[in-house]
């Protein structure tokens, strides 16, 4: 037997809600491998998990292949169906398939699924109707032996998957250029497609070339990053769960999507969440109205009170 095999082929931050998921698994099913079908650029983060034996390179839905032995069950953490359900049915031979219900597979019962709970808590609800155990704040993560390149620095991270959860760069670089004059080394990250995006940041902030850390780190480095920097400003994606993972202090610009829903846990004081309540399409090419009614100076009001000032005002 293989294991487990649990399919959540994603990006970074859908893999660090589920988190908590995997350990739940790991837990259920300690004398089993578990093998993770994600993306191949995740292997690196796998041992930070603690929960996760192997990866299966399997960058989206419609890619994944049977793994090398036939598994002893399979897990959907990766949507509703009926796409992600077809695809582990296809590779099961037989095993259970643990997944929220659909009408195509009533082969599968399950939960129903529910569109408005926070992710964290969705896959745990998961497990939970089969018995198992998970805990929707387990969230943390270890920290990569690698050292950061910048221990201490003000992390600014303008980019995001979609141009509804994308602050704009101007914005970003007004921030940057106060925290900067306040004696703060500020660094800008993003993926190397977002280069030219922490450039501009970088130099509406008169950072020098030397602050733009996109494209120059893999994940475990951007981990490390993340892990000793002391705060960590930026919207709802990857970093900022990242953060949240790290427990380093953030302030997070949210819109269109509910914190409730893809925010850190409640409870959470290192964490300061902006958002102006406004709901709309998270894949628009086109920053959300709410994200937008977020001003400059309350973002380096916050930054400043989380880096243990006074709030402005």
């Amino acid at each position: 037997m293989s294991g487990v095999l649990v399919l959540r082929a994603l990006g970074l931050g859908d893999l660090l809600v589920a988190v908590p998921a995997l350990r739940g698994l790991r837990r259920a099913f300690p004398g089993e491998r578990i093998t993770l079908a994600a993306p191949e650029p995740f292997r690196a983060l796998l041992p930070l998990l603690g929960a996760v034996d192997e990866l299966l390179p399997t960058p989206g839905l419609g890619a994944l292949r049977a793994p090398p032995e036939r598994p002893s069950a399979l897990v959907n953490l990766h949507g509703s169906g009926p796409e992600s359900i077809a695809d582990l049915d296809a590779v099961a031979a037989g095993a259970p398939v643990l997944t929220h219900a659909h009408p195509a597979f009533p082969q599968h019962p399950g939960p129903q699924w529910t569109e408005d709970l926070p992710e964290r808590v969705r896959w745990c609800g998961l497990l939970a109707y089969y018995g198992i155990e998970a805990d929707p704040a387990e969230l943390r993560i270890g920290r990569p032996d690698e050292p950061s390149p910048a221990p201490g620095a003000v992390v600014v991270h303008p980019g995001a998957a979609f141009g509804a959860r994308r602050w704009p760069a101007a914005r970003f670089s007004s921030v940057a250029r106060e925290l900067a004059a306040d004696g703060r080394r500020v660094v800008i990250t993003g993926s190397a497609a977002e280069r030219d995006l922490a450039g501009e940041v970088a130099a509406g902030a008169g950072l020098g070339s030397g602050a733009v850390f996109a494209g120059r780190t893999d994940l475990r480095e951007l981990t490390a990053l993340v892990s000793d920097a002391c705060l960590v400003i930026c919207g709802d994606t990857g970093v900022a769960h990242l953060a949240s993972a790290r427990g380093t202090p953030s302030v997070l610009l949210f819109g269109p999507t509910p914190p409730a829903r893809w925010g850190p846990p409640p409870g959470r004081p290192e964490h300061v969440v902006l958002w102006r309540g406004t709901t709309g399409d998270p894949f628009a090419g086109r920053p959300g109205p709410g994200l937008l009614r977020i001003e400059v100076p309350e973002v380096v009001s916050a930054a400043r009170l989380a880096l243990g000032g006074v709030r402005d005002g």
